[in-house]
């Protein structure tokens, strides 16, 4: 039984894919263990709640990074998670929390990385002109977006495509590819070489 942490910011909709696909089997073998969220109004915490997942409250007061982070490493060890998934967690994690749980965290973004890296992804998109973009879920390493690519999903670009509209059909397609992408992890039918992240059949 693989212990799944979930850190949150805000409303929560790729958590709630994630817990809803655990509690179905469509991610096998797992529970989620805790969801932690640094900003104490995130809308995801009531979901969370709601569907019986014990949740937390990490602010990051006046502290570092690192103790900010030395505090929730903590308390996911304390509960022996061994798989984490940022959910629209807005913070940087410090390079001693990645070095905790080194090839275990997981983060979905909003493009189709390498291209338009960090905030506003999909605005950065339109205002590129670019005809596809799409979502990526990549390990997370010590540079901004930059980790072993797991799997990505392309999402045309509308002639008359916001950035709000794009973002809201990216979304969609995040929550199952996110989903896809934990299940294979879980499973362990991955292998990393290099910075390729490679499906296997055991």
């Amino acid at each position: 039984m693989m212990k799944i942490g979930i850190l949150i910011s805000g409303r929560g909709s790729n958590m709630t894919a994630i817990i809803e696909a655990v509690k179905s089997g469509q991610i096998i073998d797992s529970k989620v263990a805790v969801v932690i969220s640094d900003k104490a109004n995130a809308e995801g915490l009531q979901k969370a709640k709601e569907r019986n997942i014990e949740t937390l409250v990490i602010v990051r007061k006046n502290r570092t990074r690192e103790e900010h982070d030395a505090e929730i490493v903590a308390e996911l060890k304390k509960r022996a998670v061994e798989l984490i998934c940022l959910a629209g967690y807005m913070r940087l994690l410090s390079p001693e929390f990645i070095r905790a749980f080194p090839d275990k965290i997981l983060n979905v973004h909003p493009s189709l990385l390498p291209s338009f890296k960090g905030l506003d992804a999909q605005k950065q998109a339109i205002e590129y002109g670019v005809k596809v973009s799409g979502c990526t879920v990549h390990f997370v390493d010590e540079s901004l977006d930059n980790g072993a690519i797991v799997a990505q999903s392309v999402v045309n670009v509308k002639d008359n495509d916001t950035a709000e509209t794009l973002a809201a059909r990216i979304l969609e397609r995040e929550h199952a590819l996110y989903v896809e992408a934990i299940a294979r992890i879980v499973e362990g039918k991955f292998e990393i070489r290099g910075r390729r992240v490679i499906p296997v059949k055991n």
